[in-house]
């Protein structure tokens, strides 16, 4: 997509988030949210068109409070990105390496640095965001800590990048969902997401992904979340390639309302490519 249209994204400028909707729309109208919870409130509420929230990470897994707000939101999937991660070290311009003594970043993104930090023997404190952390430091010019993030936030708040890709391993990638208010037609190269829940009973799972091997539509992702209504019940995600608008798909879904007690489509949009 081109052109410039008002995009949420969790965190500071600079945050992955905002990576990656630089990347979906080439020119956006940023708007910095604190939560994921306040991207899906600002585009359901038309404060902003789209909204652009991390759903998968190649090492870490679910983002959870995504896949929740999927759940509950009406607005539908109309895009995904794919951004490899590269973690930076970044402290005051005139902080050393030898200086630090503990290091502020994200969780996710702690824990995707484990090996180095541990390494280093440093403190690790967890704050909201990556790009926030490094605003944070600069901000209150704290010279003993560095900021885990990406080079954009270093650049966006005059910081140093003291090091360059130090997360523990290089096949770090986040998936990123793109949400508004409009579904968006068929590309012929469109994938389809939709979360559903079955019966407890035996076979109901296999029941239900039976209607999509029979048609040979190709599921890409399946997880399950719990219900939060009954202990030890599940919503199942699940990812296929296709459009709704394509007839075996059509077919797929009514076919699963039979064999599910919940379920729903949360769009067809296009297909990232792999970086």
């Amino acid at each position: 997509m081109s052109g410039s249209v008002t995009v949420a994204f969790q965190g500071e400028l600079g945050a992955y988030s905002h990576i990656a909707a630089l990347k979906f729309f080439g020119s956006i109208d940023a708007l910095p949210q604190k939560t994921i919870a306040d991207v899906f409130e600002v585009v359901e509420a038309s404060g902003a068109r789209y909204g652009v929230v991390p759903f998968e990470n190649s090492l870490e897994g679910s983002v959870n409070e995504t896949y929740d707000m999927l759940l509950e939101t009406n607005l539908h999937v109309v895009g995904e990105v794919k951004l490899r991660i590269i973690h930076c070290l970044i402290a005051s311009p005139d902080t050393t390496t030898s200086e630090i003594k503990r290091v502020y970043s994200h969780p996710q993104a702690l824990a995707q640095c484990r090996s180095y930090i541990r390494a280093m023997g440093w403190e690790t404190v967890p704050y909201y965001d990556t790009a926030g952390s490094v605003k944070m430091l600069k901000e209150l010019n704290i010279k003993d800590a560095a900021a885990i993030a990406s080079e954009l936030a270093a650049e966006t708040y005059g910081m140093k990048v003291l090091q360059k890709g130090i997360e523990d391993f290089a096949a770090n990638y986040t998936r990123f969902l793109v949400i508004g208010r409009d579904r968006v037609p068929r590309t012929g190269r469109d994938k389809t997401s939709i979360i559903f829940t079955t019966k407890h009973v035996p076979g109901a799972l296999y029941m239900a992904l039976e209607e999509f091997a029979k048609r040979n539509i190709n599921l890409t992702m399946l997880v399950s979340r719990p219900t939060k209504r009954t202990p030890w019940e599940y919503n199942f995600y699940v990812d296929f390639e296709g459009h709704v608008s394509d007839e075996p798909i059509r077919r797929c879904l009514e076919a699963l309302k039979d064999r599910t007690v919940f379920l729903k489509v949360l769009g067809s949009y296009p297909a990232a490519t792999d970086e």
